[in-house]
């Protein structure tokens, strides 16, 4: 079934072309509305029926698949154990660089995988909200490593997954708002007991340093279930991460709230400038030092070609 190639013979994934993958999706149902689409969709990201059809539908039908499984796993360790432990919620990680579409693909498992039969409760968090506010950031002279590991309160995440998995209810997540780019001070997000939690981040597959004394390192994968790594060539995601500028120049950059207001009167050719000059300063940076690395560690990858259409999925063996 998947693509045969001499350097695939020690590859850990099963690599399948877009037709390949598209016939996976058996007779899993489409169960969005035409009017969703664009609802779920991610600026300048593209989502249609076809998209949903051919990539989203069959990776349901997989993750249905995993989540039995899983399932029907624990309640075998149960009672091997002899403990009556709830059962944990399922997490999916969604990551991948700035600009490549982690929302939009997080937004429509959550659709879809929210309206299996009998109706799971699926939950999603972005790790925008474990950031350190700007004020800390500014003070530890890191907002130009915004996005970075290190810009993200670890401790509090590593809290939040672990209550998660433990059951514990209900457990709070902090907002994150684009408009400020800053944590909203006071607010949360309560996240009670899901069947599926779906958790999207640049860096949730990132690891940490071993230790020698060889003692536990938790890191945020630790607490996965599935992961999802959303990918395309750098060259493509610089002039899409370009063009979600220009385009939130013209719209909420007007917002005198916005972090980015005083973008809002560049021309053209000054906003492309800027745009590329932050892309490289930091997210070609970040996407280089931490995140590419760990594309290798995701259950599944995504890759899409220039026109945000995915072109090819690759599998991890079991």
């Amino acid at each position: 079934m998947d693509i045969q190639a001499p350097d695939q013979q020690y590859n850990p994934y099963r690599i399948f072309s877009r037709e390949q993958w598209a016939k996976l999706r058996d007779d899993t149902p489409m169960t969005l509305e035409p009017g969703e689409f664009e609802r779920l969709r991610s600026m300048h990201d593209r989502l249609d029926i076809h998209e949903v059809e051919d990539i989203y539908l069959p990776l349901s039908r997989l993750l249905s698949i995993y989540v039995d499984a899983t399932q029907r796993l624990f309640y075998a360790q149960r009672q091997f154990l002899a403990i009556q432990d709830r059962k944990m919620p399922y997490i999916i990680g969604v990551a991948g660089s700035v600009a490549v579409g982690k929302s939009t693909t997080a937004r429509v498992l959550q659709a879809l995988l929210a309206r299996w039969s009998p109706r799971p409760k699926v939950d999603l968090v972005t790790t925008d909200g474990f950031l350190y506010p700007n004020a800390v950031l500014e003070r530890l002279g890191m907002m130009q490593k915004k996005g970075f590991p290190e810009s993200y309160d670890q401790a509090l995440l590593l809290s939040f997954l672990s209550d998660i998995k433990a059951g514990r209810r209900p457990v709070r997540a902090p907002v994150y708002s684009h408009l400020t780019y800053d944590i909203v001070p006071n607010q949360f997000v309560e996240i009670d007991r899901p069947d599926i939690l779906i958790v999207e981040g640049v860096n949730v597959l990132q690891t940490s340093r071993l230790p020698r004394d060889g003692k536990a390192v938790p890191v945020v994968s630790d607490f996965f279930d599935f992961s999802v790594y959303i990918d395309a060539d750098e060259p493509v995601l610089r002039e899409w991460y370009v063009t979600r500028f220009l385009a939130l120049r013209d719209t909420a950059f007007h917002d005198p709230r916005s972090y980015f207001h005083r973008y809002a009167v560049l021309s053209d050719e000054e906003a492309t400038a800027t745009a590329i000059a932050i892309w490289e300063r930091t997210n070609r940076a970040n996407l280089e030092d931490n995140i590419l690395p760990t594309r290798p560690r995701a259950t599944l990858i995504l890759k899409k070609g220039a026109d945000h259409v995915v072109e090819t999925v690759a599998l991890r063996r079991l």
